[in-house]
């Protein structure tokens, strides 16, 4: 599939769940990459026109609170009186999505702080085009399992010991790993054999060293799908 039909779909699903799920009022968790970003510019463009007023935005990166800032969103921390309460809605995309709604999110690291705002919503939409359904998860994209650096070795000696194949994430245009914006490391792993998301998901965060995982399981989203042929589905969590 060309990158413009891509981008064109992600533009898509990223406007259609701001439209649908946006309301004037809302503390709104604004998700990372290159299909969340849409819907953040969304936000922004009806903030613009006038046609939404009185939003708080949680960012869950330093790109998306760049984005904020350029397009005069506020935002805030989660520990900021304007938010302590909690989300009424975050929007982000997703690198997998299976039948059920459960994720792997993370390939552009910022999987811990989107988590966060995952499960301080009320609301969980995901945006997506097409090429992001799988029928299983971890079958064409790697979990990211992000770590303090200090357990780096004795971490991934523990994920081979549950079957993973663990790489280090390089850096792109930087010589060494990625630091993710939290000081930490980011291992990606694969299994060559089905695996259970949800158990998973719990049981790698009980390795000592493990900040967190790129499973999404305990809270199944909406997910906007945008198809190739320029519609965009709606689906519910099962």
């Amino acid at each position: 599939m060309e990158q413009d039909t891509i981008g064109l779909m992600k533009e898509a699903a990223g406007k259609a769940a701001v439209d649908n799920m946006v309301k004037s009022g809302m503390k709104l968790g604004l998700g990372t990459g290159s299909t969340a970003i849409h819907a953040v510019r969304r936000v922004g463009e009806l903030l613009a026109q006038g046609t939404l007023s009185d939003i708080c935005a949680f960012p869950t990166s330093f790109q998306t609170e760049i984005e904020c800032e350029k397009l005069q969103i506020p935002f805030f921390t989660l520990n900021s009186r304007e938010l302590s309460a909690g989300l009424d809605v975050t929007i982000d995309g997703a690198d997998e999505v299976d039948p059920q709604n459960r994720l792997i999110k993370g390939g552009g690291g910022a999987h811990l702080i989107e988590k966060l705002a995952a499960y301080a919503s009320s609301e969980f939409v995901i945006t997506v085009d097409e090429s992001k359904l799988t029928d299983n998860l971890g079958g064409g994209f790697p979990i990211p399992v992000e770590v303090i650096p200090s357990a780096r070795v004795q971490v991934t000696k523990a994920l081979e010991k549950i079957g993973a194949a663990v790489i280090l994430r390089e850096a792109v245009r930087k010589a060494g790993p990625i630091i993710t914006e939290h000081g930490n490391l980011i291992l990606d792993i694969r299994f060559n054999i089905l695996i259970n998301p949800s158990s998973l998901e719990a049981e790698l965060n009980q390795i000592p060293g493990v900040v967190e995982n790129g499973f999404f399981t305990r809270k199944p989203p909406v997910v906007y799908i945008a198809r190739s042929n320029g519609t965009v589905e709606k689906r519910l969590p099962v």
